[in-house]
């Protein structure tokens, strides 16, 4: 499947935010790319511009591609409620985000790679689905021979807690407990413009 591969630094700069955790290289250059620096003059965007910014950040942020994108909003729409929060609770909800979450992994691609390879159990089954969607009271686990990879001991040791998910120390599980409220996602993504590019 198609993975942007490139310098991230340079996609941060793009957006000026560090959408992939922090970057040395990011914090020195805080400017836009292109040959002329931060000096360039730049074209006054437009509000389709703004929006189409907004969803392609997300889509970088979060490492999905633009069908299964679609299909998140299609299936955020169809829902009561907000529908740009409900978007951002399925994006967090889906199974290689949560690995990140929950700190078995050090960044969202890292946690991808971990759940192709079969590293990861749902309800004690062996998923090997990056985009898998979870339901509040899942229990996600590392199976036993994946308990010791550096990988996993690394990422724990730095691990955040966030309030939709717990943590058990002793089994390197997780609980999905349920989704997210908008105002506990650290995201700086303004939904409602994607919202407005989709419903165009």
């Amino acid at each position: 499947m198609a993975r942007y591969i490139g310098p991230k630094t340079k996609i941060a700069r793009k957006f000026q935010d560090p959408i992939f955790g922090p970057d040395k290289s990011y914090e020195k250059k805080n400017y836009p790319p292109g040959q002329h620096g931060p000096n360039a003059r730049r074209k006054k965007v437009s509000e389709y511009g703004v929006q189409l910014k907004e969803k392609q950040k997300a889509k970088y942020t979060y490492g999905i591609l633009e069908k299964q994108f679609r299909n998140l909003y299609k299936k955020a729409s169809s829902k009561r409620g907000i529908t740009g929060e409900i978007l951002l609770q399925l994006i967090e909800a889906r199974l290689d985000n949560t690995i990140f979450r929950l700190g078995i992994a050090p960044s969202r691609s890292a946690g991808r790679q971990f759940v192709s390879h079969g590293h990861v159990t749902v309800n004690g089954k062996v998923v090997n689905i990056p985009s898998y969607s979870l339901r509040p009271g899942d229990v996600i686990a590392v199976r036993e021979r994946s308990k010791s990879l550096e990988i996993v001991t690394n990422a724990i040791a730095s691990r955040v807690n966030y309030p939709w998910l717990e943590w058990d120390e002793d089994q390197i599980s997780g609980k999905f407990v349920s989704f997210p409220e908008r105002s506990d996602i650290p995201e700086n993504i303004n939904e409602q413009l994607i919202v407005e590019l989709y419903s165009k």
